[in-house]
């Protein structure tokens, strides 16, 4: 099977350059005008370019598109006005009679490259809003990136490539999670992540922009993304910056009342502390990729099933490859230095001072728990049940590996790891369990273990794997 070749973003700018029925704006603020240079190089870009700008005074930024409510430029909300201000001039400006076959579009991008002392990573907002039919409403693709290199010169010609590749992926490929791929042509996961995307338009109707946060974390585009509760794909800055954040991992297939109380018990323990301001939490349902895996597959429909429930009960969603609590914690860390807590339950604690899951590190165990002990961190730990159902499991009698007991008591003697208290009646409900009798279709002995009204959607929508018509 031959390879199939990858154009040079030089030559995906001269074929649509000689596309006739392609006509639009390049707007792009800050990182110079490195996408439109890509063009206006290659020849034939009369054709295609209607008017570049760079809007890069900030005041000059704010009387085409107004202020931004937080005084940011580099946002989401920037992005947008850039398009819908551009796009509107095209339509105002060009008299659609005297071009019927022509597809518009606007191409806009506001990013910031590395500063000059490298204490702040470039990133940086693009988008586009393209025609593919000149009868129809334009799309929109949107991605927020994150850029690695350590010169700002080629953070710059990143995103030229990056931008090349946009343009040519939209105009030539009608699945979206293709035109994420072919965004790295040319380039590696080293030089860029994308960590949000989204796409509108009539031609992404049937889209899930859900499904495309997950496809970032399995092409390892971006380690993690975070969705509303009404499904909404978002920065991950815009929903962490500065927040004391509450996690709780699982699998959620399904949400059971268990993982209701762990939240609940956690919640209220977490709010005790001082250092927690109870307006500025931030709430996270964390599941990993892993736990979306089957039979080493990724079951998109299962996904689905777990984030609508969830979604429903107004939790917002979070989705990673960070397999080790430490991993995660260098995530938060990135956009907060308050307070972070992790509800966890027994068998995830035990595991976290397992030494084998820290063979990939120089230092080991102990430089895993070196990361959580110099970040503002606490588990908050819910039981589990015994031998027998008087027993319970806790931090008193939890039973870790041997070489970690002295990091364990030191967390311990800390208060780094906090027991919560627990609703005896509904800790023998497990997940799996829960998960085995839907399947079975075992109407009446599941219904009580999930939270209410999460029976009748499973049930209404025939969720994870039932068959049985209710």
């Amino acid at each position: 099977m031959n390879k199939q070749i990858i154009l040079t973003a030089g030559q995906k700018a001269r074929r649509i350059n000689k596309d006739k029925s392609i006509y639009g704006s390049f707007v792009e603020i800050g990182a110079g005008q490195e996408v439109a240079r890509q063009f206006f190089r290659v020849g034939s870009a009369s054709k295609t370019i209607a008017k570049t700008m760079s809007a890069y005074d900030r005041d000059f930024s704010d009387a085409i598109y107004g202020k931004e409510s937080d005084g940011r430029y580099v946002c989401k909300s920037r992005l947008n006005k850039m398009l819908d201000q551009e796009y509107g001039l095209l339509e105002e400006r060009l008299n659609r009679k005297d071009h019927k076959d022509t597809r518009y579009f606007v191409f806009a991008d506001t990013v910031t490259t590395i500063n000059y002392d490298k204490t702040a990573q470039g990133h940086g907002w693009i988008g586009l809003r393209f025609q593919l039919d000149p009868t129809k409403d334009p799309n929109d693709f949107r991605i927020h990136v994150r850029l690695h290199d350590q010169e700002a010169r080629i953070q710059q010609e990143t995103i030229g490539i990056i931008g090349t590749n946009l343009m040519y992926a939209c105009f030539n490929e009608s699945d979206p999670k293709e035109i994420l791929n072919q965004l790295y042509d040319n380039l590696s996961r080293d030089n860029f992540e994308i960590d949000m995307v989204e796409v509108l338009g009539p031609n992404f109707s049937d889209i899930d922009n859900r499904l495309l946060s997950l496809t970032l974390v399995k092409e390892k585009m971006t380690n993690a993304v975070i969705f509303t509760p009404a499904g909404e794909n978002k920065y991950p800055s815009d929903v962490l910056f500065q927040k004391n954040i509450l996690a709780l991992r699982g699998s959620f297939r399904p949400v059971t009342k268990v993982n209701i109380d762990m939240l609940t018990k956690g919640l209220e323990k977490f709010k005790e502390n001082s250092k927690v301001k109870e307006e500025n939490i931030q709430l996270l349902f964390e599941i990993t990729l892993s736990n979306l895996m089957s039979n080493g597959q990724l079951d998109e429909r299962d996904f689905l099933d777990r984030a609508d429930i969830l979604c429903s009960l107004g939790y917002t969603v979070m989705i990673s490859n960070y397999q080790k609590y430490y991993k995660l914690c260098e995530y938060f860390s990135r956009y907060s230095d308050k307070r972070i807590g992790f509800i966890i339950g027994v068998d995830n604690l035990v595991e976290m001072f397992e030494e084998k899951y820290y063979r990939n590190l120089n230092g080991g165990i102990m430089e895993a728990f070196g990361v959580i002990l110099t970040r503002d961190v606490k588990l908050y730990l819910y039981p589990t049940q015994g031998d027998n159902e008087d027993s319970i499991i806790n931090s008193k009698n939890i039973k870790v590996h041997p070489r970690a007991k002295d990091i364990y008591k030191y967390l311990l003697s800390n208060k780094r790891i906090e027991d919560l208290n627990f609703d005896q009646d509904i800790l023998g409900i497990y997940s799996k369990d829960v998960l085995k009798k839907i399947k079975l279709c075992e109407t009446g002995t599941w219904e009580h273990m999930v939270p209410d009204g999460v029976d009748q959607i499973i049930k209404d929508k025939s969720l994870f794997g039932m068959s049985c018509k209710i």
